[in-house]
């Protein structure tokens, strides 16, 4: 007879404790961007750029950060806010004023910032359907939608890749909950600013 150890359940990986913690607020965020129709048009496909470059904004210190640099792997190389420039002018749409002071500036909160990025790379899994519904407006990865590209190396690695380092790092009780707060203000933030661009 084969005995089960009923007792000690798996532990959860903090990416899929992260992905449990935030499911209602991220159903919500994607139903509220879809009610936008941000592939009816290039026009309101230009909107749902300029909340990419609002966000994007907000987090784009942390990539440059050597400090985050040390913690996950080609952080640099995950940058999107050059992309979403250039998607901006190739759609002759102009960024954004900024109206707040970005999110994280070169001294970051480092739990909180985790769950930011655990956001920002996660949307970018996402982005083959993104992509491919830019596809029927006319445009690609080399042309109004270069943020929405996949890794050379593929979608799937690339997220690993990060999560991997982000499930390794130590961290104590309070830290884990404040990456959970980190995350759930980056998609409240991508909700307000959804709301702010398609009203």
């Amino acid at each position: 007879m084969t005995t089960i150890d009923i007792e000690k359940p798996l532990e959860l990986s903090r990416a899929k404790r992260l992905k449990a913690a935030t499911h209602d607020t991220h159903e919500r965020l994607d139903k509220s961007i879809m009610a936008g129709e941000p592939f009816a048009s290039r026009e309101r496909y230009g909107l749902f750029v300029k909340v990419q470059h609002q966000f994007h904004r907000d987090i784009d210190a942390l990539y440059v950060n050597p400090v985050f640099d040390r913690l996950l792997p080609d952080l640099a190389g995950r940058r999107r806010l050059g992309l979403i420039e250039q998607d901006l002018a190739d759609l002759a749409v102009a960024a954004p004023a900024a109206s707040t002071v970005p999110a994280f500036g070169a001294d970051a909160d480092i739990p909180a910032a985790l769950g930011w990025l655990y956001v920002a790379e996660g949307s970018n899994l996402g982005a083959a359907f993104l992509l491919k519904a830019a596809e029927k407006l006319g445009l690609s990865e080399t042309f109004g939608a270069r943020h929405l590209a996949g890794a050379p190396e593929g979608r799937g690695l690339h997220w690993r890749t990060f999560t991997a380092a982000l499930d390794a790092l130590e961290l104590d009780g309070a830290e884990e909950a404040a990456v959970i707060g980190g995350a759930e203000a980056a998609f409240r933030r991508v909700h307000g600013l959804v709301a702010e661009m398609f009203g």
